[in-house]
């Protein structure tokens, strides 16, 4: 079995603590110069904001340098995926004030990093998204940067406000580091829109969230709770809370209960984990049951076992990918209200109030949709607000589009589906082009995975 690939990209991260080119009739050069009104862009709210004029702000043309991570980007995209290139323009990095320090990038370490980029050919609309994971700003640069800027918009990303295994220690009280992504996309939205504003002469017609994970999540939230600041949103495999469950801290807690010999495959079927998914097991097991089970459980419930992860969740991949032997017990549904209301804090509500589209694999096995995407759609129809959603389930997808190459007949990247969704979203919002119906999409007639995706030819029903 071929894990060594895979489980490096993991741990660098947590160490670091369509593909064509842009529509001209959408993408229209402003004011016909380059980098044209630089000099006047502020970011409102910036405590540093650094300004470059570059040829290429694509990730082919970007690694290597400052302007991009691409150690950040590792395990989001598979090999072979085609990306856009040749959009120039403005790119803005900097930070909003902030006590924390785990983010190192620049050599700032300074915390709520974002970056904001300003394509010359400009279609009259935003793109904002969140970090997945505990990743950075830079993280989805591949992912979504590159093709929403080769569409013409304007993009800009956020770290969050924390970011690394330690994530947890960030804030005073549980639930504040999480609480705290939230605050800050929405701060990066509302400035970002501000930034455009100076850079083109007009605030953008339209804005859209999106995300991957904790950046779906936060695509969520941000409909539900600033649908003022959207025209939509896009959320891929997006991370669910609600304050009695379901969410990962109930069933992360039997997946590593099996790591540890104490539970077996059916209490895994049972909390969500799909049949089927099972050769996947042992990659999550080295790269992401146990870590991401013990840095949650700290950052909502830190009386459980104040010893482990304690003050850092290691300082080697070993001791940060390891488990705490004591959550293989954890019983979220049991624990005091006080963690209850952690949650609470950022718990989702099924009440957006912007059209939104959810993407999520069949083969997820960080987040099984059975625990995850199929509730939110539920959460979603039983506040009334169904008409505003749709939920294409990608047969063969799973939580990062790397492992593709670790299992390419069995599995397929969903980056290629997201693409499709954001297209199927534009034409939703701009142009009233109803999407299909929920439903499972299965492989593109033309064989190739990396670059093929249509929503528009339903399998079988979603489950949910």
């Amino acid at each position: 079995m071929r894990l060594s690939r895979a489980v490096p990209f993991v741990a660098a991260t947590l160490l670091a603590a369509a593909v064509s080119g842009p529509t001209p009739a959408l993408a229209k050069a402003v004011g016909g110069q380059h980098c044209t009104h630089q000099d006047r862009v502020r970011v409102p709210g910036a405590a540093l904001q650094q300004s470059a004029c570059l040829p290429d702000l694509t990730t082919t043309a970007l690694a290597g340098t400052s302007y991009t991570d691409m150690t950040d980007q590792a395990g989001l995209t598979a090999r072979g995926t085609q990306t856009p290139t040749g959009v120039p323009g403005i790119q803005i990095d900097g930070y909003f004030p902030d006590s924390s320090r785990f983010n190192a990038t620049h050599g700032w370490r300074h915390d709520a990093q974002f970056v904001i980029r300003l394509p010359d050919r400009w279609n009259g609309g935003l793109v904002v998204t969140g970090a997945p994971g505990t990743r950075k700003q830079y993280s989805t640069d591949s992912a979504i940067s590159d093709q929403v800027l080769a569409l013409g918009y304007a993009y800009a990303a956020t770290d969050k406000g924390n970011s690394g295994a330690d994530f947890y220690r960030d804030g005073k009280l549980p639930g504040d580091a999480v609480a705290e992504w939230n605050a800050r996309t929405t701060q990066l939205t509302r400035a970002a829109r501000k930034a455009v504003a100076q850079r083109y002469g007009h605030a953008p017609r339209r804005t859209y969230m999106t995300g991957i994970s904790n950046g779906g999540y936060l695509t969520r939230w941000q409909l539900e709770n600033h649908p003022e600041l959207y025209d939509g949103g896009v959320d891929w495999e997006g991370a669910l809370w609600t304050a009695d469950g379901p969410s990962l801290l109930t069933s992360l807690p039997t997946a590593v209960a099996r790591m540890l010999g104490s539970a077996r495959d059916e209490d895994l079927y049972a909390v969500g984990f799909a049949r089927g998914s099972e050769f996947l097991w042992p990659y999550h097991e080295q790269a992401y049951w146990g870590v991401t089970q013990k840095i949650y459980r700290a950052e909502f419930d830190p009386s459980y076992d104040p010893g482990c992860p304690g003050p850092t969740a290691g300082t080697t991949p070993a001791q940060i990918l390891a488990p705490c032997a004591t959550d293989a017990a954890y019983d979220y549904t049991s624990r005091p209200a006080s963690v209850h209301r952690a949650v609470d804090r950022v718990a989702l509500t099924g009440r957006i109030g912007r059209p939104l589209i959810t993407l999520h694999g069949d083969l997820d096995t960080l987040l099984p949709k059975a625990g995850d995407s199929d509730v939110y759609a539920r959460m979603i129809d039983a506040s009334a607000r169904g008409p505003l959603h749709r939920y294409y389930t990608i047969a063969g997808g799973t939580h990062i589009d790397g492992l593709y190459e670790t299992y390419p007949d069995r599995l397929r990247p969903i980056l290629p589906c997201y693409r499709s969704a954001f297209d199927t979203l534009v034409s939703w919002v701009e142009r009233g082009t109803r999407p299909p119906a929920d439903h499972t999409v299965g492989r593109p007639a033309s064989g190739d995975v990396l670059n093929s995706c249509t929503l528009s030819a339903p399998v079988t029903p979603a489950a949910g």
